[in-house]
């Protein structure tokens, strides 16, 4: 299969900016919080406890989160609030945990 030019550069931007969302979930804590934002909002300090970390660490993580378009926050009071800026990652983790099931398997995935 012949690729084109201009289909071969728009695979190469398409790649560049999906692996920064890629990578800002990469990690198991930021896993995590994905996994409770899926339930709904929560603020930092309830992440915090969830994620057991401290809140540096855990500001550090929502920051890359945030920085990618994972996540979006608002302000109330003196709590912030996050939640998943995209309604359709529950899919994405559940396509995931087919991807692994089936891995364990030797099949395909069944999506």
């Amino acid at each position: 299969m012949t690729i084109r030019q201009p289909v071969l550069r728009r695979f190469k931007s398409n790649a560049g900016e999906r692996s920064v969302v890629v990578k800002a979930m990469a990690h198991p804590t930021r896993l995590l919080i994905m996994e409770a934002l899926m339930q709904g909002e929560c603020c930092v300090n309830e992440l915090t406890d969830m994620a057991g970390c401290d809140i540096t660490t855990l500001s550090k993580h929502l920051a890359v989160m945030k920085r990618s378009g994972l996540l979006v926050c608002e302000k109330r009071g003196l709590n912030v609030y996050y939640q998943i800026a995209c309604p359709c990652f529950p899919e994405f983790f559940r396509c995931i945990d087919l991807v692994i099931r089936a891995g364990r398997k030797n099949l395909r995935c069944a999506c």
